[in-house]
């Protein structure tokens, strides 16, 4: 039998909007998708070089977003 695996990614989705995905990563053409797969990644750990400067301009500006916290009507907390 054949092994599976699903790969999810969301470059370029109508959602990211003020920063796509891949913004703050230095090595972009590593993560290109070839006929719907994205090639192992070559670089040491997780293959990422973050732009750190990048990072820290952002933040200077970023917003205070937090994750909602909804509660049931007994006020325990719902999970999303």
């Amino acid at each position: 039998s054949y092994n599976a695996v699903l790969q999810e990614q969301s470059m370029g989705i109508h959602y990211n909007k003020g920063a796509e995905l891949l913004d703050f990563v230095k090595n972009k053409e590593d993560f290109s998708m070839v006929g719907g797969f994205f090639k192992p990644l070559t670089k040491p750990g997780l293959g990422v070089e973050i732009d750190e400067a990048k990072v820290i301009e952002f933040s200077k500006n970023a917003p205070d977003w937090r994750n909602p916290l909804w509660r049931h009507e007994d006020n325990s907390v719902a999970e999303w």
